[in-house]
This record gives C-alpha cells, sequence and structure tokens, in this order.
C-alpha cells in the first residue's frame, strides 16, 4: 500500500470516527438510568444542585456529577436503543441527606459511584453489591448504619471505602469470593466486631484498613496469607495476645499499624524478611522485652513508633544500617541507661522521643553534629545539667521543638547570653524546679510560637520583650514567683489578635502534656497547632492593673491571672476577646463592678472572679447563668436571688384582720421551712459520713468541698426510697423489678396521685406503688399499703431523689402550691393537658391571672397582695434553674416579711 492510498485510509477513519462522535454527542441517557436516578433523588430529602428530574426532556447525562459512555464505547448492542448509559456518578461532599434506593442498582453500566462525604444514613442496599461492572466504590464520611450486606457480588471492583460509618456486625464471609479484583478495603472507624477470618480469600487485597472498630482476639492464620498486602492497618481495635511470627510472611508490607490494642508478650524477630517496610507503629500496647535486632536494624524503616508499652533495657539502635530513619517515638516505656549517644549518627533522623523512660545523665556531647534534629522530647527522664544541655542543643540549627519538662531539679535557668536557637518554636521546660530570671538570650528565639516555663521557681518581672513576638500564641508562666505588671505589650500579640501565622510541619505526632494543678493529670495535645491560644499567668506575684486592651485579643481562648495581686476594675473592654471560653481572675484585689459587657461573651464557659472585692450586680444574661456560686464567692456581689428578692414587691402592712385561713398558710409555710432546714442538717450529716467512707482513687482528682453548696458537688449517690420496715434502700432498678418495668397488667387502680402498680420487692413484701409520668414534672410516689409518704423530685434530678438543699426548696415550693391552691401537684388519672399543678399555675401567672389559682376556701380580697407575694415565692422555688431558687434562710426571711395581721 503507497502513501497515497494510507492517507486515503486516514482520512476515511478520520470521517468516520467524527461521525460516531458527533452520533454519541446526540445520544441522550437511557431511560432505565433515567429512572434510576430519579427514584434515587426521590429517597433524599435534600435536593441536588443542578438536576432537572421533573422535565421529562432534561438528559440526565448533563446533571453535575454524573458521566455517560456511548454503547459502542462500552461493547453493548444499541439493537434496543441507542442511549449513552451512565458510567460515574460522583456526588461527593454535596452535603446531601437522607437515604439510599434500591433503585441505584439499576444503572447495571456504572464503572464508579462516589457518594462520600456526605450525610446519608440508614442500611446499604443489597442492590449495590451485584453491580457486575462497578470498580470504584466509596461510602466513606457518611451515617450508614446496621450490616454489611452478606451477598457481594462486585465481579469487577478494585475499591472499597466504606469507612466513617456506624456500621456494625461481621465482616461477610463471602465478600472476595466473587470479588477477586479488590486491591483496596476500608472499613475503618466503624463499629464492626468479630475477627478476620472472612478476609483469607482476598488474595489480591494490597491495602486492609480497618482501624477504629471493635474487632477482638488474635489475628487468624489466613491473615498472613495475604501476600500481596502493602498496608496493614489495624489500629485502635480490642485485637490481644502476641504477635505471631507468620506475620513476616507479609513480606511486601510497607505500612504496618497495630496501635492503640492489646497486644502482648515480645516483638517477635521477623522484620529482616520486610525489605519495603517503612512505617511501623505498634504504640500502646503491651508489649515487653526488647527492641528486635532484625527491627533496630531495619534500612528500609522511615517511622518507627513503640510510645506507651512495656519495653526494657538499653535502647540500641543500629544507625549504619537504618539509613532511612526519621521518626523515632520510644516514649512511655522502661528503657534504662543513658541518652544513646548514636543517635546523631542515624543521618536522617529528624524527629526523637524518648521521654518518660528511666534514662540518666546529661545530653551527649554528639548531639552537637544531630544536624537535621529537629523534634526532640527527653521529659520526665531525670536528665541533668541544664546549662550543658542548652549549650549542645543550639548547635542543632534545625531544632524547632525541645521539651525537657521534668528535669534538671532545682537547677538555675542559665542567663548565657552567648546562647541562641534561631529555629525554636516549642519550649517546654515545666515543673522543674528552676530558679533564676527569665535569660535574656530567649529574647532571640523570635519564631517561638509556644512557651511553657511553669511550675517552676522563677522571679523577676516578666519581660517586656515577649510582647515583641510575633507568632506566639500560647504562653504559660503560671506557677513560679513573678513580680512587678503584666507587660501590656502582651496585649498586642499579633497571633492573638489575627493568628495568622504559618505553623509549618506538623509535629509527628508526638504527645505533648499540659499540666493543670498539682494532684490532677495533665491535659495531652499530640500536636503543636491543637493548643488552644492562651495566656496563663497565674499563681504568681504580679500587681498593678490590668490593661483594658487585652480586649484586643480577639483570638484569644484562655486568660488566666488567678491567684496574683492585681487590684483596679475588670475592664469592659473585655467583650473584646470574642473568642475567649476561659477567664479566671479569682484571687486578686479587683474592685468595682462585673461589667455587664461580658454578656457577649458567648463562648465564654469557664468563668471565675472568687475571693476579690466586687461588688454590685452579678450579670444575669449570657453565659453568666451556666456559672456555679463558687465563681462568685468571696465577694459582696448581688447574686439571682439577691435580685429577684430587691426587685419583688413589699406591700404596706394592712389595718384589717386578715382570714383566719391566710395566717394558716404563713405560719404553715415558716414551720415547714424551719423543718426542711432541720431534715437539711440532718440529710447533711448522713451524706458527709457516707461520703468520708468513700474508697479514694489516687488517679483522679478529688473536688474541694469546703464551704461548697451541696448542689455543686452534685450526687455522689442516689437513694429513692428506704423500706420502712427493713430497712433497705430502694433503687430504680428495684422499682423497675418490682413491677416489670411498670407493665399495665401490674395496674391495681388510679389514686390521687397516678397510676397505682403492684409492686412485689426484693424482701418479697407487696406494695402499691404509685407512677406519674415523665411528660409531666417527674415525680415518683412510694405507697405502702398501711401508710404512705410523698417525695418531690426537682426537674433537673429526674426520677432520683438527691440530698440537694436546692431540691428540697423545690419540695418546698410544690408544698406552698398545693396549700395556696388546694390542689394535689399530680392527677394522671385526669385527661393529659390538666394533670400537672405546677405547668398550670406557671401558665395562669404568664396570663395575669394568679387570682384564679387560689383555693377559694381562703382567698380574701383584702389579702390579695400577701397572697400573690406567697405565690411568687413559691414560683421562685419551683424555678428550673438551681441556681435562681432560693435558699432556706432566704425563704424564712421572706416569709416572715410579711406583714399579716392575725
Amino acid at each position: 500500500m503507497g502513501i497515497k492510498d494510507l492517507c486515503l485510509m486516514m482520512i476515511v477513519l478520520g470521517f468516520y470516527f467524527q461521525s460516531q462522535l458527533l452520533s454519541a454527542q446526540n445520544l441522550t441517557c437511557h431511560p432505565n438510568d433515567r429512572s434510576a436516578l430519579v427514584d434515587f433523588m426521590k429517597g433524599l430529602s435534600s435536593v441536588i444542585e443542578g438536576w432537572d428530574a421533573t422535565n421529562s426532556s432534561s438528559d440526565c447525562c448533563t446533571w453535575p456529577g454524573i458521566n455517560c459512555s456511548s454503547p459502542i464505547s462500552l461493547g453493548l448492542n444499541t439493537s434496543s436503543g441507542n442511549y449513552k448509559r451512565v458510567v460515574v456518578l460522583n456526588l461527593s461532599k454535596k452535603r446531601i441527606r437522607g437515604k439510599l434506593s434500591e433503585s441505584l442498582g439499576n444503572l447495571d453500566q456504572l464503572r464508579t459511584l462516589n457518594l462520600s462525604h456526605n450525610w446519608l444514613q440508614d442500611s446499604l442496599p443489597q442492590s449495590l453489591f451485584s453491580l457486575q461492572n462497578l470498580e470504584f466504590l466509596d461510602f466513606s464520611s457518611n451515617d450508614f448504619s446496621g450490616s454489611i450486606p452478606e451477598a457481594i457480588n462486585l465481579t469487577s471492583i478494585n475499591t472499597i471505602d466504606m469507612s466513617q460509618n456506624r456500621l456494625n456486625g461481621s465482616i461477610p464471609d463471602g465478600i472476595c469470593t466473587n470479588s477477586k479484583r479488590i486491591l483496596i478495603l476500608n472499613l475503618a472507624v466503624n463499629y464492626l466486631s468479630g475477627d478476620l477470618s472472612a478476609l483469607g480469600n482476598c488474595s489480591s487485597l494490597h491495602h486492609l484498613c480497618l482501624g477504629a472498630n471493635e474487632f477482638t482476639g488474635g489475628l487468624p492464620d489466613n491473615i498472613f496469607q495475604l501476600h500481596s498486602l502493602e498496608r496493614l492497618c489495624l489500629q485502635d481495635n480490642n485485637f490481644s495476645g502476641p504477635l505471631k511470627e507468620e506475620i513476616g510472611k507479609l513480606q511486601n508490607l510497607s505500612r504496618l499499624d497495630l496501635s492503640a490494642n492489646g497486644f502482648s508478650g515480645s516483638i517477635p524477630d521477623v522484620f529482616y524478611s520486610f525489605r519495603y517496610l517503612k512505617y511501623f507503629i505498634a504504640h500502646s500496647n503491651y508489649f515487653t522485652g526488647q527492641i528486635p535486632k532484625s527491627l533496630s536494624n531495619s534500612p528500609s524503616l522511615f517511622l518507627l513508633n513503640l510510645r506507651n508499652n512495656s519495653l526494657d533495657g538499653k535502647i540500641e539502635l543500629n544507625c549504619s544500617t537504618m539509613l532511612s530513619l526519621n521518626s523515632l517515638d520510644l516514649g512511655s516505656n522502661r528503657f534504662s541507661g543513658p541518652v544513646p549517644d548514636n543517635l546523631p549518627n542515624c543521618h536522617k533522623l529528624e524527629n526523637v522521643n524518648i521521654a518518660r523512660n528511666n534514662l540518666g545523665g546529661q545530653i551527649p556531647e554528639t548531639f552537637e553534629k544531630f544536624h537535621n534534629l529537629s523534634y526532640l522530647s527527653l521529659s520526665n527522664s531525670s536528665i541533668s545539667n541544664l546549662t550543658s544541655a542548652l549549650k549542645i542543643l543550639q548547635q542543632c540549627q534545625k531544632l524547632t521543638t525541645l521539651v525537657l519538662t521534668l528535669n534538671f531539679h532545682g537547677e538555675e535557668l542559665p542567663a548565657d547570653s552567648s546562647l541562641h536557637f534561631k529555629s525554636l518554636a516549642v519550649l517546654v521546660v515545666a515543673n522543674c524546679r528552676l530558679t533564676g530570671a527569665i535569660p535574656q538570650w530567649l529574647s532571640r528565639s523570635n519564631k517561638l510560637q509556644l512557651l511553657d516555663l511553669s511550675w517552676n521557681r522563677l522571679n523577676g518581672a516578666i519581660p517586656e520583650w515577649f510582647g515583641f513576638f510575633t507568632s506566639l500564641f500560647y504562653l504559660d508562666l503560671s506557677n513560679n514567683s513573678f513580680t512587678g505588671e503584666i507587660p501590656k505589650s502582651l496585649t498586642g500579640l499579633v497571633s492573638l489578635i489575627s493568628r495568622n501565622i504559618s505553623l509549618g510541619e506538623p509535629s509527628p505526632d508526638f504527645p505533648f502534656f499540659l499540666k493543670k494543678n498539682v494532684s490532677a493529670r495533665g491535659l495531652q495535645y499530640n500536636q503543636v497547632w491543637s493548643f488552644p491560644p492562651t495566656l496563663e499567668l497565674s499563681h504568681n506575684n504580679l500587681t498593678g492593673k490590668i490593661w483594658p486592651e487585652f480586649g484586643n485579643l480577639k483570638k484569644l481562648h484562655a486568660l488566666g491571672l488567678q491567684f496574683n495581686s492585681l487590684s483596679g476594675q475588670i475592664p469592659s473592654d473585655f467583650s473584646g476577646m470574642t473568642s475567649l471560653e476561659a477567664l479566671d481572675l479569682s484571687h486578686n484585689n479587683l474592685i468595682g463592678t462585673i461589667p455587664p459587657s461580658l454578656q457577649s461573651l458567648t463562648f465564654l464557659s469557664k468563668f471565675n472572679v472568687a475571693y476579690n472585692h466586687l461588688s454590685g450586680d452579678i450579670p444575669l444574661g449570657g453565659q453568666f447563668r451556666t456559672f456555679s456560686n463558687s465563681s462568685f464567692e468571696g465577694n459582696n456581689l448581688c447574686d439571682a436571688f439577691c435580685q429577684q428578692s430587691r426587685d419583688l414587691p413589699h406591700p404596706p402592712p394592712s389595718r384589717k384582720k386578715s382570714g383566719r385561713s391566710v395566717g394558716t398558710i404563713i405560719g404553715m409555710s415558716i414551720g415547714i421551712a424551719f423543718g426542711t432546714a432541720f431534715l437539711l442538717v440532718i440529710m447533711l450529716m448522713i451524706v458527709m459520713r457516707a461520703y468520708s467512707r468513700r474508697e479514694v482513687d489516687p488517679e483522679k482528682e478529688e473536688a474541694v468541698t469546703d464551704g461548697k453548696d451541696l448542689e455543686e458537688l452534685g450526687s455522689k449517690s442516689v437513694v429513692l426510697f428506704r423500706n420502712k420496715e427493713s430497712s433497705k434502700e430502694l433503687s430504680v432498678d428495684d422499682l423497675m423489678n418490682s413491677t416489670n418495668n411498670f407493665d399495665q397488667a401490674n395496674i391495681i387502680g388510679c389514686g390521687g396521685f397516678g397510676l397505682v402498680y403492684r409492686a412485689t420487692l426484693p424482701d418479697g413484701a407487696a406494695r402499691g406503688l404509685a407512677y406519674l409520668h415523665q411528660s409531666c414534672e417527674p415525680h415518683i410516689l412510694h405507697r405502702d399499703i398501711k401508710s404512705r409518704t410523698l417525695g418531690y423530685i426537682p426537674p433537673e434530678y429526674g426520677q432520683a431523689s438527691v440530698a440537694s438543699y436546692k431540691g428540697d426548696v423545690y419540695s418546698f415550693g410544690v408544698v406552698l402550691l398545693e396549700l395556696l391552691t388546694g390542689k394535689r401537684p399530680m392527677d394522671m388519672c385526669k385527661p393529659k393537658g390538666s394533670r400537672d399543678l405546677i405547668s398550670w399555675v406557671f401558665e395562669m401567672k404568664k396570663e395575669n391571672r394568679e387570682s384564679e389559682v387560689f383555693d377559694p376556701f381562703i382567698y380574701d380580697k383584702q389579702n390579695d397582695k400577701e397572697m400573690v407575694r406567697v405565690l411568687e415565692i413559691a414560683c421562685l422555688c419551683l424555678s428550673e434553674s438551681p441556681k435562681v431558687r432560693p435558699s432556706t434562710q432566704q425563704l424564712v426571711s421572706w416569709l416572715d416579711n410579711i406583714d399579716i395581721n392575725i
């Protein structure tokens, strides 16, 4: 064939393919495909932007997220019609909600189905797991629940990702029986359980990710037959037992993550067979013994994380062979001996955590040549000679993070002006009992972002130059002996005003600890950037005023100035700290009022101004109703009770003799108040005695109870009732069991306080139990066949009676309402809506119809004001918020001041 003929043929073929292309462009989607997509859309509770299902002439192949192909390109027969077929449905991150329709299973030419990162819920349709042409399936980051369908017949599938849902049950036995091409299976972050035996026939798997589930037991032997595996991620499950030597058969692994499980015993010495292993992560298990030789000689290993195990012996790594090692985390083990001096010979090593071991001695001089070192944590390792350590480590020109907490006990923070850490972003030297002042050399570390020198014995003034660090967003100088004023320059910290700073590369998941007090365990942050923007200057000897310019720090989350000697007023400009979550100004010498502008701090969750010299009203708006009484004690502040009492009307004395019934009410009220106070003392003694006999968990911080209201302590034990005859306490479980969960078959009547159930108590005695429904105020009444005792339970405690002052004040309010209205608090036999006395009274008050609630046998118009006053007091006792309810002393005073001539 000549060139001419060849050219002619090319022209003919060109026209042919052009005509085919033009023909394909004129095709519309197959009616079956369109119908399946319309049905899918009907199952959603949200709309998909751009999908025009109402217009029957709309071509679904033009809808966003859909790709179609011609039948010729798919090798299909066009005899039944020449339509394009849907091959891709990609609606990732489209904010769609609802359930998946089985109709999607009719998209029989679908190759890619990606519905990840949405709010889809309910079970997975079975039909989707029979799509013969489907190659890629991604349902990750949704809210799917239920089990994975048992029948899986995806003959072309290579990727399945259903991670981050709420799937439960076990992995289907036949998941790979008819899906032999599957390469990637990601089921992480679900609630799957059982073992992994169903995966033994998934011989083509390259990536298997099952982290953050509830799998148990050991690894089954058939897992070790998956020779193609490159990534095996089993972290955060409940696997247990020894790690078998057969793990060495998985020779193609590049990542093995076994962290946060219950594996125990020694780590098998089989790592010579892992030629490609780059990441071995096994932290937070129960491994013992030493690091196996094959692991400490691995030439391919990039990251080794064995933190939080029980490994012991010396840290011995062969840096001459570990040519790729970049990150080493051996923290929180039982290693002993000196800090290994050969680590700088691992020339690519940048990140080192050997904290919280039994090491000792000093920083080796060889660390001067640790040229690539970037992150170093040696906290709690009994290291000494801080001066030498800093002189050596300043030679590490790339060092950005240095954590030396709980070392160098009682040494002096060196003031050597030659020290310079030019790249340092994070410096933590806390809890070392260091002495001296903050050295001038630190001012040249102008890249500092986080500085923690807390829990030392440093003194002198806080340097003004701290405010000139443009990247500093976390400063903790608490629990020292600093004196003088707060540097005004701190109010101009750029990163706390704009927070537009670069945090660089994230740290290699090394844990940093933030210690909050002497006895409690500290909060843990695994990334530097996860620390909240903070200024913590508490527990020092600082004096002077608090600068109003602190209000400029719009990005600040926590400001701690407690336990100093600060004076002056609380600046109203504090309202400018719009991101503030915690503000503690307690134990100072502050005067004036609490600025009402602080009510605009909508993120404020912790606020404390206790033990100052403040006066005036406590703001009641914004977040202030959520703060406990202890946040304001030790001042001369007017709380909610005080303000409400002050604002209540005080009627003038009446010369006309009032009715006998009103005087009776007041007399009974005062008597009940004194009786309640007496009972409270007895109850408090009982609770205190029981509390004193509790076992103490040394790992938990115990609350300081001196001078605190019982409401702030919360309920330590819950006792519903006491059986009078046997003195046995009855619990909720006893009540539920004795009535068979309040079975209707046990109803024996309808009394004034509710439905009465037959109950057989644990001692075998038969009792009647009246139950009031949760749709009303949640009261439970225990009625003995011969006698009965009524207990009122405030709404915050549900169906449990607890020893609380404010709980009994609530009960007292109910009694007052009964006396004033002549009605019972509940009548479950009446129609719903008229059963609850408390709701009815509040509704009548809302409609200004208070006079209609009084019992006509005691109501006297001449004493209307006095009766309304008693009603007001009763309603205060019944407030839903315990903080608004008065104390018993206030009750007695209020009732005593109602001037009625009996």
